[in-house]
């Protein structure tokens, strides 16, 4: 069983922006451990830790080829255009094909305080910036189309009542962009 809750659309956490990572101490090593058993357990490759209600400016991976847990990430570079269907734990059983850069240069620190320097391209760099969105309080609804949006809201209004056992229009509709003040932009990694 999972040692956090993974958040879900419609939690205000979500459209937060974290707060960097000021001090490494056994708490935090012991969350990104927790971090990875959530991660697999969902499963996913990349978890950030607004995803787990924990505001700070983090995430963990693994895709299979690298793992890591990179402290204040950050995009110095990007390049070309990729298109891949893309997912998030946040938004549970649903992916779209989403346009972003095929190559990113990522900045940050590892839990040692050594400085990182990550080229990535393809899967790799699109796990990058769908954590770094987390980050931002951007997710993966936001990079949506118009059409992809109003088939999104439908979803995840779907997905609302079913949980909560309604058959009807009883709940509020799922906020698809908007921070917690329903003015801030957003944008947003499970993949299939």
């Amino acid at each position: 069983m999972p040692n956090h809750e993974i958040r879900v659309i419609g939690d205000p956490v979500l459209r937060t922006p974290a707060t960097d990572v000021t001090d490494v101490d056994g708490a935090l090593v012991h969350l990104c451990e927790e971090m990875f058993e959530t991660m697999y357990e969902a499963p996913g490759i990349g978890l950030a830790a607004p995803q787990v209600g924990v505001q700070k400016r983090f995430f963990v991976y693994d895709h299979g080829e690298a793992a890591g847990v990179i402290l204040n990430p950050r995009i110095v570079e990007s390049d070309g255009e990729w298109v891949f269907e893309e997912g998030c734990l946040s938004v549970p059983g649903l992916s779209w094909e989403v346009v972003r850069p095929k190559t990113v240069h990522l900045v940050g620190v590892d839990l040692d305080g050594n400085e990182l320097s990550i080229e990535a391209d393809e899967l790799e760099a699109r796990l990058f910036q769908h954590e770094l969105d987390h980050l931002d309080g951007v997710l993966l609804v936001d990079h949506l189309d118009d059409d992809q949006r109003r088939e999104a809201r439908r979803a995840l209004n779907e997905m609302t009542m079913a949980r909560a056992g309604l058959s009807g229009g009883s709940l509020p509709p799922v906020p698809l962009s908007g921070g917690p003040d329903g003015r801030s932009p957003g944008r947003g990694l499970r993949l299939p």
